[in-house]
């Protein structure tokens, strides 16, 4: 069995961003215009009002203070309130292989390392574009990667799930290296005319490449172990598929796109993780408080603060436990990993850090890391 570490990880920003001000001022104008369009029906009391969102209101609940996405004009056009995406020929490199090769190239430069060096990529989003053939067998092909690809989806946690794939197929030794790629292109599939949810998410996509410690350049972050965790709940859903046309669906109905019990959902998985988080160090020998830094998903600041402080017993500093979801909003499973990227480069050697992950599910992702 090998020693296996985390190499390098890559990252890519789509070109446009919106701010929470340019959000709200759309939204806004969408609520008027559907106010004004169903005006009877809210002054008979039988439809209820759209509110207007405030950037106060969104700062407040989520931290979030601006996002990335790969195209903002549709997203700001209240008559239309989602991207416009162009149809691209499946000649032409798929939008989620694009970003994802983009984020991969990242990856390999800094550690050195070409397409040679590795035999398989991983695919790990909370959505896929397409069905089949799969994502990672396209960007595979691009990249010139000999081997083997697949892609998988376990939401939020898709990060973390496809580390713990390519930790053991480097560890028993069917591949050398493994790129594992998160393109989450998420603004497609937010109801961005939700006032509890229109500011969620952004996108955006990491790469990690992960390999052979022997193999690896120095300052390398040894994986000394992953643990994964689901445990079934309907409180963050997405009920889209292929078969809502046999099911004569309307493909504009509410649950065709991200939906949760947002106070339901913070309940339940702050404890999990941080009792996941916890007993993961503690089968290695650790304790939160002998963590450098943990590198947590990026769905909400409270939720961070409270599971940050359930493990340390204290408020977490942003040393600690950094943010960055005010400038990226909730990238789905990419935002550990951004966390992570953007916040290694001070570790000493021995020092230890946690990456983990949770969402629908629910899952749990966790791998804990020694700086080599």
């Amino acid at each position: 069995m090998h020693r296996v570490c985390i190499s390098s990880t890559g990252l890519y920003n789509p070109p446009e961003i919106i701010t929470n001000a340019e959000l709200v001022t759309a939204f806004n104008q969408f609520a008027d215009l559907d106010n004004a369009a169903h005006a009877a029906e809210i002054a008979a009391g039988t439809r209820a009002a759209i509110p207007y969102s405030s950037v106060e209101f969104i700062e407040k609940a989520s931290g979030i203070q601006r996002r990335y996405v790969v195209e903002k004009s549709g997203v700001l056009d209240p008559t239309r309130m989602r991207p416009r995406l162009r149809v691209r020929p499946d000649s032409e490199v798929s939008l989620m292989a694009e970003i994802s090769i983009a984020a991969a190239r990242d990856a390999l430069a800094r550690a050195g390392k070409q397409a040679g060096d590795v035999d398989a990529v991983i695919c790990a989003a909370a959505n896929m574009q397409r069905a089949y053939p799969a994502l990672a067998v396209e960007i595979q092909a691009a990249l010139g990667i000999q081997g083997f690809g697949f892609d998988m989806n376990v939401a939020c946690s898709s990060a973390t799930f496809g580390i713990e794939m390519a930790v053991n197929a480097v560890k028993c030794g069917s591949a050398r290296a493994v790129l594992v790629v998160n393109p989450e292109i998420t603004s497609p599939h937010l109801a961005w005319k939700d006032r509890d949810c229109h500011f969620i998410f952004g996108d955006v996509c990491t790469a990690i490449l992960i390999e052979r410690l022997d193999n690896a350049p120095a300052g390398a972050f040894e994986v000394l172990g992953t643990q994964l965790l689901t445990s079934f709940s309907n409180n963050i859903r997405n009920n889209a598929g292929y078969m809502w046309r046999s099911e004569d669906r309307n493909p504009d109905d509410r649950d065709m796109l991200f939906y949760q019990e947002g106070r339901k959902v913070f309940k339940d998985v702050c404890p999990l993780a941080a009792a996941h988080i916890s007993s993961h160090l503690g089968k290695l020998g650790f304790a939160p408080n002998g963590v450098r830094r943990f590198w947590l998903h990026q769905a909400n600041l409270a939720m961070n603060q409270l599971i940050s402080r359930k493990l340390l017993g204290h408020d977490a500093t942003a040393d600690e436990a950094p943010v960055i979801l005010n400038e990226f909003a909730n990238t789905a499973s990419a935002g550990s990993i951004i966390a992570f990227h953007r916040h290694h480069d001070d570790f000493k050697t021995g020092e230890v850090g946690v990456i983990c992950s949770f969402g629908a599910g629910y899952s749990i992702g966790s791998a804990v890391l020694r700086r080599t």
